[in-house]
């Protein structure tokens, strides 16, 4: 168990994933009593057992969906099956929560206007990790952004290739300009990025497209960009269009749905 706990650590801080399934029922006859764990890496390696065999796989392949949906999951195993030879065939029943272990969503802002201060204070609020970038350091600094968990004051450029996105990233482009603008959404496409968001009249933002399209970006990239950014709810003042970016990066993390699936081994 021991085990388990250390390598959870270690995956946590280097922002990777991972599913722990726990048996919290046994009914009868079972593998592995009450507490039992098994890691699932995102690699699909394993740390620990609950018992092995066709139970175990089956565990696996759920973390996988667990993972990928990041919602957890119960699930029943009726281990009363007719098949003779197979050791997992106890008797009894096991029910096992399939949970996930993932790094927390980071946003990243890009500009340090009046719109980020709100999207910042929000997004921290609803549980983002709040990373803020602009190049002028009399905007982006702890002053002006004490919640932020990092702030950049530096060219944008410089700062691109330093940043780690992967999956649970959010990238939010509300810098003061066309060309930042269209500098910034030429790199945050080529990521891995979760969510990508541009402010921006839908005017702007294809002359923006226009331009990356001319530079060989796809137009399927393209369109997985949110531009306009946010929800249309009328928003007007900075305040306002803040709450549809932080209700639309809600929207993205929430719109995933788990089912739940009893299985006979």
């Amino acid at each position: 168990m021991e085990e388990i706990f250390k390598e959870i650590a270690k995956i946590c801080s280097e922002g990777g994933s991972a599913a722990l399934a726990t048996v919290v029922q046994v009914r009868g006859s079972a593998p592995r009593e009450v507490g039992s764990k098994i890691l699932i890496k995102g690699d699909g390696s394993l740390v620990g057992s609950i018992g092995g065999g066709t139970l175990e796989a089956t565990i696996c392949r759920e973390a996988m969906s667990v993972l990928r949906e990041a919602k957890a999951k119960m699930l029943h195993f009726d281990l009363t099956g007719e098949e003779e030879g197979d050791r997992m065939l106890c008797g009894g029943e096991m029910d096992i929560f399939i949970e996930p272990l993932l790094p927390q969503p980071t946003l990243y802002i890009f500009g340090a206007g009046h719109v980020s201060l709100s999207i910042s204070k929000m997004a921290k609020m609803v549980g983002f990790r709040v990373i803020v970038i602009d190049d002028r350091a009399e905007f982006a600094n702890p002053g002006r952004f004490p919640e932020a968990d990092q702030i950049l004051a530096e060219d944008f450029s410089a700062s691109l290739p330093r940043l780690r996105i992967n999956d649970s990233s959010y990238i939010a482009i509300v810098t003061r300009g066309h060309q930042f603008d269209e500098e910034v959404l030429e790199w945050a496409v080529k990521t891995e990025a979760r969510y990508i968001g541009m402010i921006g009249s839908k005017k702007k933002n294809q002359i923006v497209f226009a331009h990356l399209r001319s530079r060989g970006i796809s137009k399927e990239k393209l369109e997985q960009v949110h531009a306009p950014i946010g929800l249309d709810i009328g928003a007007e003042t900075p305040e306002e269009i803040a709450v549809s970016i932080v209700a639309e990066l809600i929207r993205i993390k929430r719109q995933q749905r788990h089912g739940a699936k009893t299985w006979k081994v």
